[in-house]
């Protein structure tokens, strides 16, 4: 491992963890809200790989960065990328990545032994794609479907597996029975958290979005074929803002769900400093200044939804 701690953390982006810790936050609450239950080692289960992973992928992004780069100046090389940065041997910089996914696995596992086989399922693959984002012949991150892959996999897909592992199969049940797969789907409930998934969804697409906008002169020089650069940046700014106003739709699920009105109401007061964020980044898209605006953004939006979450199961005991 890397043997300063402050390294370590520039390396794996520790600040840029919020993109799954909400979520996984996100789905915890819904699962309290909405089917009074809460299993706390399945929970720290989760966590442990979520974390794990989330770091792993992003020290494995930041060393493929770093072997394949072309451009070797600039803000994105030379201060962006904590390799070059902080002079990291690779030696050790492979070894905290492998140990990194080792630590991700055994959390899965340890998660898979407590729910079954939906999650071995779902986890594998969110594993797969979490790899792939970064490794690989041609990596999604490297493609236009960086921020379609993050944004339903970091959004929906952790808070389903966080509401999941509490529901005891009441959502969604996979069953061997006699060499038969029986799969039971509870359709409504399903699309209840998709929708009430959606500004994670959109909010962590809008982060790989504006890193990609920022990116694009880089992206085109070190031939990182992302979204912006085939659809244009005028276009991608235009899209960047447009899955933020998007991203309410999900007070109607709330709504839905019996969410005190008056609590659902205070989550539109966030489009006050949104749209000010908005504008500011659309304006000078920089990823020294601006960028960290679209994280803001992602933020502001879902930690107020987690607090009037948090408040409806405070009020629902009560």
């Amino acid at each position: 491992m890397l043997v300063n701690v402050r390294t370590f953390l520039k390396f794996v982006e520790i600040q840029t963890k919020v993109a799954s810790m909400i979520p996984f936050l996100l789905g915890t609450l819904y699962a309290l809200y909405r089917f009074d239950d809460f299993y706390v080692l399945r929970a720290l289960f989760m966590f442990v790989s979520l974390l794990s992973f989330d770091m792993a992928t992003t020290a494995i992004n930041n060393y493929y960065d770093f072997k394949k780069a072309s451009k070797k100046h600039g803000y994105g090389y030379e201060t962006h990328n904590a390799i070059v940065h902080h002079k990291l041997k690779e030696s050790v910089v492979v070894a905290t990545i492998v140990m990194l996914l080792l630590l991700a696995a055994g959390g899965g596992i340890a998660l898979v032994t407590q729910t079954g086989l939906l999650v071995f399922l779902l986890g594998g693959l969110s594993f797969l794609i979490g790899i792939l984002y970064s490794f690989g012949p041609i990596p999604i991150s490297r493609m236009p479907l960086g921020e379609l892959f993050s944004g339903l996999f970091m959004g929906f897909v952790i808070i389903f597996i966080s509401a999941y592992i509490h529901t005891d199969e009441s959502v969604v049940a996979l069953l061997i029975q006699e060499g038969w797969v029986n799969l039971h789907v509870n359709i409504l409930e399903v699309l209840y958290l998709f929708w009430f998934s959606v500004p994670a969804i959109l909010g962590i697409a809008g982060i790989m979005l504006a890193n990609n906008i920022c990116d694009i002169e880089d992206d085109i020089e070190n031939r990182r074929y992302t979204l912006p650069v085939y659809i244009g940046k005028k276009n991608a700014i235009m899209l960047f803002k447009l899955l933020y106003y998007v991203s309410y739709l999900d007070l109607i699920v709330l709504l839905l769900l019996g969410v005190n009105v008056a609590l659902v109401l205070l989550i539109l007061l966030t489009l006050i400093p949104l749209r000010r964020n908005i504008s500011v980044f659309a304006e000078n898209p920089d990823k020294a200044t601006t960028f960290i605006l679209s994280v803001k953004n992602f933020v502001l939006m879902n930690a107020v939804r987690i607090a009037v979450l948090g408040a409806a199961v405070l009020l629902k005991t009560v």
